[in-house]
């Protein structure tokens, strides 16, 4: 079988400031249970009229192509590639669309969330911790730092109730404001609780601003990582903004830090 990207009936290379985040989705698919949850995610998130786009990259490299049984592993990686796609796709309640790629997993994603114009990309978990990626170069890590949308770090949580409960980190910020206008929308769909935290150890912090804006924030001592990733233990889902930084100037950054270490699942809201 050779892997042939189906087409797709439109395609657009940008998404508008005022569309929400949820109508044009990528998830990738790896065969693995975590990224299955980030597709009972992703069906729950989506818009009603949302493109979706579930995604696998097989990498046919040197090393497949050198092997003896080469046309054996292209085979195998190529139905096992398509098992998961359908399986997702089920999950997804048949609304996606399927897209075979071939090429390293990470830039094969960033580059089909350009094409795809994406507004939201969900990726499963595989619990490595948060020096492991860094070091590996693992695929969530690696697109969380790179990816030019928004970003869904899925966990498993009861989806029929998700997302019951949301926490929304605010520093006063332009892309805090995005963060808490998403929860509120989310809010608004799914009655979810949304606890809104403000840590006076963080940088740059509006406390001024941020309780005129959301009188009802709770404001806590100690640093925004610390407080968040608490607070995460009781929710199902924690939505920071992202100041806009990628690759090496990500690590360290708030986002990135709780994106790897909360117990639940995490959205970082990038503009686009």
């Amino acid at each position: 079988m050779t892997i042939r990207p189906p087409q797709v009936e439109h395609r657009q290379t940008a998404t508008p400031p005022s569309v929400s985040i949820f109508e044009r989705i990528l998830v990738g698919i790896d065969g693995t249970e975590a990224g299955f949850e980030a597709c009972r995610q992703s069906a729950r998130l989506a818009d009603q009229q949302a493109a979706v786009e579930a995604v696998a990259v097989v990498h046919l490299g040197p090393a497949v192509a050198a092997a003896l049984d080469a046309a054996h592993m292209v085979d195998v990686l190529e139905r096992d590639a398509e098992e998961a796609l359908d399986r997702a796709i089920t999950i997804l309640d048949g609304r996606a669309h399927k897209r075979y790629l071939d090429g390293f997993v990470a830039s094969a994603l960033r580059d089909e969330l350009e094409s795809f114009g994406a507004s939201l990309v969900a990726l499963g978990t595989h619990g490595h911790h948060r020096s492991t990626e860094i070091v590996l170069g693992g695929v969530a890590g690696e697109i969380l730092h790179t990816a030019p949308c928004s970003v869904l770090i899925a966990r498993p949580c009861p989806i029929a109730t998700f997302p019951r409960a949301v926490v929304v980190g605010h520093d006063g910020s332009p892309q805090a404001d995005e963060a808490l206008a998403v929860a509120r929308r989310l809010e608004a769909r799914f009655g979810s609780t949304i606890r809104v935290l403000v840590a006076l150890d963080g940088k740059h912090v509006d406390r001024e601003r941020i309780l005129r804006d959301a009188p009802a924030a709770e404001v806590l001592p100690g640093k925004p990582v610390n407080a968040l990733v608490e607070a995460a233990r009781n929710a199902d889902l924690l939505v920071v903004g992202s100041r806009g930084l990628h690759g090496l100037r990500a690590l360290g950054s708030v986002s990135e830090c709780v994106a790897h270490e909360a117990s639940c699942s995490t959205l970082v809201v990038r503009s686009v």
